[in-house]
């Protein structure tokens, strides 16, 4: 049997080929320990499916790249057509803890189920009260109503509330739970 390889060693080690300091934003990638992600909804209408999920997830607009002072400027530098500017969307968690959320203008509508849906986690887990939960999401299901989610189902385990399924605006499921 032959001898494994030695693993591949990258500058991530130290060991591997040096990066020059032209190549300091790959140098920062390389380090990283994941992966950055964001969630991109796509949609009809982008900005009001910001306002809707700013509300819902306690969001910000998210603010334009570190070297540009708007969006305005960003869209300007990239070249985009001015009749795509409101094409699309997005808001941050004001901690940073949370990931970026992208709202993306499609032409065509939603047309199945989600394959992959948010959890809004309000009721802060099953061991906590009963009745404390029920409230908590009780009051957050009344105030995405009040923002255009539609109630989908109710969900209850011996007799006490869960979760609930609304859809969004544009009729993208989630949970309250």
């Amino acid at each position: 049997m032959a001898e494994a390889a030695e693993p591949h060693r990258t500058a991530r080690d130290g060991t591997g080929p040096s990066i020059d300091s032209a190549q300091s934003s790959d140098r920062d990638y390389d380090r990283r320990m994941a992966t950055t992600w964001a969630l991109t909804f796509d949609c009809n209408s982008p900005v009001e499916q910001a306002k809707f999920w700013k509300a819902a997830l306690d969001y910000a607009d998210a603010p334009p790249p570190s070297e540009f002072t708007s969006w305005t400027d960003w869209l300007i530098a990239c070249d985009v057509p001015e009749d795509e500017w409101d094409d699309g969307a997005a808001i941050c968690d004001p901690t940073g803890e949370g990931p970026q959320i992208s709202m993306l203008k499609v032409p065509e509508g939603k047309i199945a189920k989600n394959r992959i849906h948010l959890d809004l986690k309000v009721g802060l887990g099953r061991n906590q009260p009963a009745h404390l939960r029920r409230q908590r999401i009780e009051e957050k299901v009344g105030l995405l109503m009040g923002l255009g989610a539609s109630e989908l189902a109710r969900h209850c385990i011996n007799g006490e509330l869960d979760h609930v399924v609304l859809a969004d605006p544009e009729g993208n499921e989630f949970c309250v739970v």
